[in-house]
């Protein structure tokens, strides 16, 4: 599962908007939203893509969490 929290702290660090972020993924604005809030999953694309673009060094703390 994702850290909605620290994914939604770590987006607004980089200044990037989830629109942008969302284009550079491939995927919808709609789709980014399901998957930062859990609905569905991210990809190991996705994931990897997100670490580049918002400089996110550790993502286990972020797309691993476990409840």
């Amino acid at each position: 599962m994702t850290d909605t929290a620290k994914l939604e702290q770590s987006i607004k660090a980089s200044g990037l908007t989830k629109r942008y972020i969302a284009k550079k993924l491939g995927i919808s604005e709609m789709a980014l939203y399901k998957k930062i809030n859990n609905i569905t999953e991210f990809k190991a694309s996705e994931i990897a893509a997100l670490c580049e673009l918002l400089n996110i060094e550790s993502k286990l703390e972020i797309f691993l969490r476990r409840w």
